[in-house]
């Protein structure tokens, strides 16, 4: 399974047979990814919640690959007026899309969209847990706070190999905050996330790196720049 960061909080994952996810893809006013929108392809579209810098590009990639969009209740109800391909979950519900498991979990933020002259109800904003076909599991924590279920739910259930952690501190944790919860998630590598964007979430990721060896000395910490990829 090819894991790749494409800045903020955007992935795009290659499951071990081929299957194309995209997560949260912000892509075409990132100006943290270089890769051009018209590049990105998908089979399916994972969405944590509906603000700008997460929904990002959804309509024009679903429009142009045929991709369908997952997404809590209310954002598939939001993208299928829209005309596309949709599939509604909520917290703690799972599909199997093509022998891959997705795990809808909880997140602490807020989840309106807000990109539309009215701000519309989103739902619930969410992270996902991803099961590739050999069995290797991603955390995609979306945009959050730190929140106890992270030990009680998603470290000592579902046990995820790589952690993909907010970081920016401002919309979501800090650092320190983070390294909290890969300590309590204990995946065997962690991605910090959501930093560096823009100004008001620009972080050291020395800081976090430190924080999580202190904490958890066991977890493997990866810096990625935007484009590179992990391979599990």
């Amino acid at each position: 399974m090819e894991v790749k960061w494409l800045g903020h909080s955007a992935f795009q994952i290659i499951s071990d047979n081929g299957v194309k996810l995209l997560i949260d893809p912000f892509i075409s006013n990132n100006p943290s990814c270089s890769i051009p929108v018209e590049e990105i392809d998908a089979d399916y579209i994972l969405l944590t919640h509906g603000h700008s810098d997460h929904f990002g590009d959804t309509l024009e990639i679903a429009n142009r690959t045929g991709a369908t969009t997952i997404g809590v209740h209310e954002i598939s109800l939001f993208v299928s007026k829209q005309g596309f391909n949709t599939i509604g979950m909520n917290i703690g519900g799972y599909i199997f899309i093509k022998d891959i498991k997705i795990t809808m979990l909880e997140a602490k933020h807020s989840a309106s969209i807000d990109f539309t002259d009215e701000i519309v109800d989103g739902g619930v904003a969410c992270s996902y847990l991803i099961e590739s076909e050999s069995g290797k599991k991603v955390f995609h924590g979306g945009d959050t706070g730190l929140f106890s279920d992270m030990r009680t739910i998603i470290g000592e259930i579902y046990k995820p190999d790589l952690a993909l952690i907010p970081i920016g501190g401002k919309f979501t944790m800090g650092p320190f905050e983070g390294a909290l919860a890969t300590n309590w998630i204990n995946p065997k590598m962690v991605v910090p996330i959501h930093y560096n964007t823009f100004p008001p979430i620009e972080q050291d990721t020395t800081i976090f790196s430190n924080f999580v060896f202190q904490l958890n000395p066991n977890v493997e910490v990866i810096i990625l720049n935007p484009g590179e990829q992990i391979d599990l």
